[in-house]
């Protein structure tokens, strides 16, 4: 499912700051790079710290099922409180939150007291904080740069969070573990403060904006009226899920002559109840069926990748693994699917314009059917890298397409409450797909888990027949805008 990087020189240079991105972007991608430089560490010293405090599957799948649980736990409200508040103050809240857990974790790790059930506390934690962030970061996308110009700074993104945390952080993590198994934890703890600090050096006014009628507003905010005034199928109407899909946002509120137009969304003292919000943002997304289909398919394959990548530690490192590597083989592993995401990063827009939206994300739906069918019977590491490589490539490609699609065809005043409903879907399978694995695992073997995330990736792909097709992507889209 959904996350920054550290300034390194490993680190990709920062993209300039242009008129069409601005100088707001080269502080939002310079946090996300750098903070995900310190999860790219912790992505190989969390599972090696686990690993050398149980050797259990089901204990071991717990810890990613911990970190992931929120997702599935608070997303839907995560999306409400980014639509009440401003998304920038929150990022900023949310990082240094997580900077004092890991340096919380760091600090037991170096005292010795560090303990399986601690890091289950502490996964819970950063995940907690991890939707928070990320449903406030999505959203604040557009608030940044311009609406044509999504894919370039989406792109852009993922490319420097893959260098950083797929290239450059899991080796890196791992020989730190094996100088001192603090030191990559406090080097994290470090990462999101540095981000944090960056975000709020951000200017500008990122709360989400209400769409009312102009004529309306100044007695509206005299009131105080939290609704706000739409104009659909000749009808006036005051929620945004009244508007069918399609319908002109800017046409004229019956019987005033006034345009619908953008005005600050009011205090969460004075908005609508947090149930009310969530349930617009879960019609909303439920009535439109590509975004919905789009949800769907993506709880399918981050449940399944869940299965195995839960217990791949366990499967990769040690005399009782498949693979049987050493803890810097390890972080090496994690670098294989780096290479195939940075070249998707690279390429993302060619292969869109090349192929189109529709080929390219069934190019994405067929590999998570190949990718743990081949780890699953690979007896070489060579067949891991490889298998890791493709799906890192086709992930990219999946991201930068359909996250540019939500931002472009979202409201702004819905944005964070539909992108949570949708994260909550695919996000919230990670926790039940890395229990499943590491039961799967435990009753039936290491290798078990890819064998049966690949069949289940087959019926899921019937989902997307008849809707994933360019004139569906094309026409929801044109409606956005």
């Amino acid at each position: 499912m959904s996350d920054t990087s550290r300034t390194s020189s490993d680190a990709p240079a920062a993209p300039p700051a242009d008129r069409r991105l601005g100088r707001d972007y080269v502080k939002l991608w310079t946090a996300s790079t750098v903070s995900n430089l310190g999860d790219g560490i912790d992505n190989a010293a969390l599972p090696l710290l686990a690993e050398a405090l149980t050797r259990d599957p089901l204990l071991f799948a717990g810890v990613a099922t911990a970190n992931r649980l929120p997702w599935l736990m608070f997303s839907l409200h995560a999306g409400a409180i980014a639509d009440r508040v401003d998304r920038r103050k929150l990022m900023v809240v949310s990082n240094a939150v997580r900077f004092l857990l890991m340096g919380a974790l760091g600090v037991a790790v170096l005292t010795g007291t560090a303990s399986i059930w601690l890091l289950y506390v502490v996964a819970l934690g950063l995940g907690t904080f991890e939707v928070l962030f990320d449903n406030a970061a999505q959203a604040l996308m557009p608030a940044v740069v311009p609406r044509e110009h999504l894919e370039k700074a989406n792109g852009r993104l993922f490319a420097g969070e893959i260098v950083t945390n797929q290239f450059a952080g899991p080796p890196l993590g791992a020989f730190l573990f094996g100088v001192a198994a603090a030191l990559p934890i406090l080097l994290d703890a470090g990462t999101f403060l540095v981000s944090a600090a960056l975000i709020a050096a951000m200017t500008g006014d990122f709360r989400r904006r209400r769409t009312v009628a102009r004529g309306a507003t100044e007695a509206a905010e005299a009131a105080e009226v939290a609704e706000p005034t739409w104009a659909a199928d000749g009808e006036a109407v005051t929620s945004p899920t009244e508007l069918a899909p399609g319908a002109d946002p800017t046409a004229a509120v019956p019987g005033t002559g006034d345009r619908l137009t953008s005005v600050p969304a009011p205090d969460a003292t004075s908005a609508p109840k947090m149930r009310h919000e969530i349930a617009e943002g879960l019609r909303w997304l439920w009535r439109h069926r590509l975004l919905r289909t789009l949800a769907i398919l993506l709880a399918a394959m981050n449940g399944t990748a869940a299965f195995g990548m839960a217990i791949l530690a366990l499967f990769a490192v040690g005399e009782e693994s498949v693979l049987g590597l050493s803890a810097f083989g390890w972080g090496l592993l994690l670098t294989a699917g780096a290479a195939g995401s940075f070249l998707g990063s690279l390429v993302a827009e060619r292969v869109v314009a090349r192929f189109g939206r529709a080929r390219t994300l069934w190019a994405t739906l067929v590999s998570a059917i190949l990718v743990p069918a081949a780890i699953g019977v690979a007896d070489t590491v060579w067949l891991v890298v490889a298998a890791q490589a493709l799906f890192g490539l086709t992930a990219v490609l999946w991201n930068v397409i359909t996250v540019s699609l939500r931002q472009s065809i979202i409201p702004d005043e819905l944005l964070g409450r539909v992108n949570s409903v949708y994260r909550f879907l695919g996000w919230g399978a990670i926790p039940v797909g890395s229990m499943l694995g590491g039961a799967i695992a435990s009753g039936f073997g290491l290798r078990a888990p890819w064998f049966a995330a690949a069949g289940v990736m087959v019926v899921a792909l019937v989902a997307a027949v008849g809707v994933i097709d360019d004139r569906t992507i094309d026409e929801a889209r044109a409606a956005g805008e």
